[in-house]
């Protein structure tokens, strides 16, 4: 059985319906300081497809860790 959802547009969401990527950006940073609603969070899972938000979890780790390791050493040449 296939669980239909309407978007806040009224819209029906089918289940493997495409994501855009905006949707999946603001996901992935509203899930990265921990502020999901339910609703938004439902509607990713009615999605059906993982992959956008694991590639999406995996590259924001990799800025937020490449921006933190280049303000430490743009602090640690400042102060040396």
């Amino acid at each position: 059985m296939i669980k239909q959802q309407s978007d806040p547009d009224g819209d029906r969401a089918d289940e493997g319906d495409q994501i855009s990527f905006g949707t999946v950006f603001l996901s992935t940073l509203a899930a990265a300081i921990g502020v999901q609603s339910k609703a938004n969070k439902e509607r990713d899972f009615a999605s059906g497809r993982v992959a956008p938000f694991i590639w999406a979890g995996v590259i924001f780790t990799l800025l937020f860790v490449l921006t933190l390791t280049a303000i430490v050493r743009m602090v640690i040449g400042a102060t040396g």
